[in-house]
Parts: C-alpha cells; sequence; structure tokens
C-alpha cells in the first residue's frame, strides 16, 4: 500500500511529530504509515484523512 501522507502533510505544513499529535499517536507510526510498512486502523485512516482534509481513498492508494 501507497500512501500521499507525505505530501498532503507537506502541503499543510505539518512535521511527522504535529500530525502524529493531531491524530493521537506516536511519530514513528507516521513513519511507518509514510513508508508503507503499516496498516492502519479505519478510524485512524479516517483522522488522518480529516487533518489532511482529504478522503481515505485519495491519501491510501491500495496496489494488488
Amino acid at each position: 500500500m501507497k500512501t500521499r501522507i507525505k505530501e498532503l502533510r507537506a502541503k499543510y505544513n505539518l512535521t511527522q511529530a504535529e500530525l502524529a499529535e493531531k491524530v493521537g499517536v506516536r511519530r514513528e507510526t507516521i513513519v511507518f504509515l509514510e513508508k508503507g510498512k503499516y496498516n492502519p486502523s479505519l478510524k485512524l485512516a479516517h483522522d488522518i484523512a480529516v487533518i489532511l482534509e482529504t478522503s481515505i481513498d485519495e491519501l491510501f492508494i491500495f496496489e494488488e
């Protein structure tokens, strides 16, 4: 799975730590998400999408 978290985070001038704090996770979780090494819960995916003003479908790219 690929994500657009890093790209959208930069658009809103947020650091990994700031985004992590806003959604209630550790910064390392954001790092793993950006690298595609962690599958978030639906709630976490939703919370990140809300902060980055996008949809879950736009935020995460699922590959087969």
